[in-house]
């Protein structure tokens, strides 16, 4: 038996997709042209799953950023932060995101994965226990495993569910940690999360709140979730990225607890791979001085957000509980997902498709990400094609094309 024998299935699976020619998962951008718009396969097309919230990669002060820093530091730094890869701006952009969530200490890594991996492997280790929202990101569920903490799920969302678990383990040794998400990732929900932080005062624990979808989304300066609800000093941690909202790539820790500088020499991912380049710390920085001082984008982006769930509900879809920058259409199977999706792009517009193990309750979801960059003609012109190829699938009635303004 050869050793990848056991991917026989979904390599046939696989197979099927690039055989019909619409693998949502290997598409190559020929040619990106904005935050909007790239070249898929030979054609001009809408982007409307990317993640780019702010749609900031392509802003003139953090493209400056970058290559000023790519020009005077080079490409990158070939160490680790515990090598030769602290520069001095790495050092800045943490006491810069530490500054922006009113907060002790930031740590930077070199992926928002990495974070999750780094900070909740380090956080719990063998004889804590994990407390997770079952929904919750793989990241989070992979820094459980490289812990060897024990690990509770609690149902989806639930107050009451982790306030159960938390009483059965009141006797048992060890450190209680308790995850959530700010955003999650599949249907766009928002967690319960000052119910949330006063289970932990009750019960106590340590309280992490993966703010990777809603930094620059929720809250009144941008800050995520904890800041919407009013209970940043509950959350001990707060991990994030900067591959949503600031444009980039890398992930980050804040927090303000004593002693958390040795996290530094005992987490793993932190310790055991090369630090970002110059050109990506230094555009991550000119990124969050964007969203810091430019809240209309946060606006605009609500607003679109807004006017595509109302677009598609209001065309009969089945979306997820609530307005946000994710907006998913959950399909009555794989094979509905996938080929709404080619005819999408068939017709002009990119978006995403998201299949279990990675959806809750085993949905499978035509995935979109709205951008602050979407204008609002761009918005309906999404609609307008939700509408005609779900029309042409036989999975909407009638035309019901509406206006979201």
């Amino acid at each position: 038996m050869a050793v990848l024998d056991k991917y026989a299935a979904l390599a046939q699976q696989y197979a099927g997709l690039e055989a019909a020619g619409a693998n949502p998962f290997n598409v190559p951008f020929e040619r990106v042209l904005s935050p909007t718009a790239a070249i898929i396969g030979g054609r001009e097309t809408l982007l409307l799953g990317t993640n780019n919230y702010l749609g900031l990669t392509y802003d003139p002060a953090v493209v400056a950023a970058a290559n000023a820093a790519t020009q005077a530091a080079g490409t990158g730094t070939t160490g680790s932060r515990i090598a030769n890869g602290s520069y001095g701006s790495h050092q800045q952009l943490e006491a810069a995101l530490a500054d922006f969530y009113g907060r002790k200490h930031g740590m930077v890594f070199s992926t928002g994965y990495q974070a999750n991996l780094g900070i909740i492997s380090a956080l719990a280790g063998k004889g804590d226990h994990l407390l997770l929202d079952a929904d919750s990101h793989a990241s989070i569920y992979d820094g459980s495993r490289l812990g060897y903490a024990q690990v509770t799920r609690f149902r989806h969302n639930s107050p009451d569910d982790l306030a159960n678990r938390l009483r059965r383990l009141a006797d048992e040794p060890g450190e209680k940690v308790i995850i959530v998400e700010g955003i999650y990732s599949m249907l766009g929900d928002t967690a319960p999360l000052a119910e949330f932080a006063a289970v932990k005062r009750e019960y106590g624990g340590c309280l992490v709140v993966d703010e990777a979808h809603s930094l620059g989304v929720l809250g009144a300066t941008g800050r995520g979730l904890a800041e919407q609800a009013g209970v940043e000093a509950d959350v001990d941690f707060i991990v994030g990225t900067f591959s949503k909202s600031l444009g980039g790539v890398g992930g980050f820790a804040v927090t303000d607890m004593p002693g958390a500088e040795i996290l530094r020499v005992v987490s793993r991912p932190y310790m055991f791979t090369a630090s970002l380049p110059p050109g990506v710390i230094a555009a991550t920085e000119a990124a969050l001085h964007q969203l810091r001082t430019r809240p209309a984008l946060r606006q605009r982006l609500n607003e679109n957000a807004l006017r595509l769930y109302r677009g598609l509900a209001g065309l009969g879809f089945e979306l997820g509980p609530e307005p946000s920058p994710v907006v998913s259409a959950i399909m009555p199977s794989p094979e509905a997902a996938f080929g709404f999706w080619a005819a999408l792009l068939k017709a002009g517009l990119y978006t995403n498709v998201s299949l279990p193990p990675a959806t809750p309750k085993g949905l499978a979801l035509l995935r979109s990400s709205v951008s602050a960059a979407h204008s609002p003609d761009q918005i309906d012109q999404a609609i307008t094609l939700f509408a005609q190829v779900g029309q042409s699938l036989g999975l909407l009635g009638a035309p019901a094309l509406v206006s979201a303004k």
